[in-house]
């Protein structure tokens, strides 16, 4: 027999939707569960703020530019609910209109022309009739006279895109999340997760109970999801944030008109490299490696490799002369990846009630409004806004091990 006391908790433990994971997908997910007047608990084990994730840092790039269809189209709603969260937040996340079009800095995409990607990314922009310029070789040398384009490469510029300011949106969304009477609960890790028509989730804290249960813990995600019975194919890898040193100040800066970039098939390097404009500290250019070396998410920093830093000194080296070759500075990050790096969107295949939002890849940020839109409608039973296919669980069937 429960006690007055225990008879109160369980009733303040008692929600519509629980949202394990308060990184930017789950802060966007409890504030679309909210503005669904749903009663909504949001989960997370450290204390806010933090930087233990991947959802922490002052920039992420934001931009239509991809070589698949299915994202440049979801991002075309992303950029109007950006929008819409600095209209209701009066916070400025990312700049559409001028006076403050600074931030709006394009983005470079530059590769071999006869690249695959660089083709992918080129066809995407066109049949997506993104607003997009070609530059020459003689053109990019007069636009960018401080980075390199070597022979055989193309340079195409997705001029919608942008610096999106990821702590200040990750504020922005957790605030209005809690001004619609959304519960935050921090510094609460999960243990247990008990399946049923209603999922009773334990922390060390007490029982919470709730219709349904959305996961979108990160890292930490295969930890949860082993307590529902399903182990997914996610890797975690420890991402090196690199800052590099402007050898004359101003040279990369988001005021003098230097865009993000992103370079496909540069030499020595299997993925990606990315950049943005000095912005974040003053005189320092933020360029990375699209992927790290595998960790374990209580143990990153044990993770020392520096390979990707080697291969960026050597881009740095041979495309941004104005840079100093060594990075000023190196701060730390997790990507959750999938093996083919598209995000997993989609219901436990057991548990109807508990929806899954995990394996970001590295690149999911700027698409958090709209992820967070797709698992409140699957939590809420509604036919989703997006065709899901690229996001099934079902496509990892052959890797996948289930207990259940």
């Amino acid at each position: 027999m429960h006690s007055p006391e225990q008879e109160s908790m369980a009733l303040q433990g008692d929600y519509d939707c629980i949202v394990v994971g308060a990184g930017v997908q789950g802060s966007f997910t409890a504030y679309q569960l909210a503005k669904n007047n749903q009663k909504t608990l949001l989960l997370e084990q450290f204390l806010l703020p933090h930087s233990r994730g991947s959802s922490h840092g002052q920039t992420r790039i934001i931009r239509k530019a991809y070589e698949q269809d299915f994202y440049t189209v979801m991002m075309e709603e992303c950029y109007q609910l950006w929008a819409q969260l600095e209209m209701e937040t009066n916070t400025t996340l990312f700049s559409f209109m001028p006076p403050l079009c600074c931030r709006r800095t394009g983005i470079l995409v530059k590769g071999p022309e006869d690249d695959k990607d660089f083709q992918l990314f080129t066809d995407t922009l066109r049949r997506n009739r993104v607003p997009t310029e070609t530059l020459t070789p003689d053109e990019f040398s007069r636009r960018l006279p401080h980075m390199v384009m070597m022979r055989g490469e193309g340079a195409r510029i997705d001029t919608t895109a942008g610096v999106l300011y990821a702590d200040r949106a990750l504020r922005a969304a957790q605030g209005y999340f809690q001004s619609l009477g959304g519960v935050i609960k921090d510094g609460e890790k999960v243990l247990n997760i008990q399946p049923g028509s209603r999922v009773t989730v334990t922390t060390a804290a007490g029982e919470y109970r709730a219709k349904s249960l959305i996961i979108t813990a990160g890292p930490w995600a295969s930890t949860l999801l082993s307590h529902t019975g399903l182990q997914l194919p996610l890797t975690v890898v420890k991402i090196n944030v690199c800052y590099w040193r402007e050898k004359v100040p101003g040279t990369y800066g988001v005021d003098t008109g230097f865009p993000c970039f992103l370079q496909i098939a540069s030499e020595g390097a299997e993925y990606h490299i990315y950049g943005l404009p000095s912005n974040e500290y003053p005189g320092l250019v933020k360029i990375c490696y699209h992927m790290g070396s595998d960790t374990e998410p209580d143990r990153r920093d044990r993770q020392i490799d520096q390979t990707d830093i080697r291969i960026l000194s050597r881009f740095v080296s041979l495309y941004l002369p104005g840079l100093e070759p060594e990075p000023a500075l190196v701060e730390s990050c997790m990507y959750t990846v999938t093996p083919d790096h598209h995000f997993v969107l989609d219901r436990h295949p057991s548990h109807r009630n508990i929806i899954i939002g995990v394996g970001f890849s590295g690149h999911g940020f700027k698409f958090a409004p709209v992820v967070g839109k797709l698992l409140c409608e699957l939590s809420l039973g509604k036919v989703p806004s997006y065709d899901l296919s690229p996001f099934r669980i079902q496509r990892f069937l052959s890797q996948m091990k289930s207990s259940l």
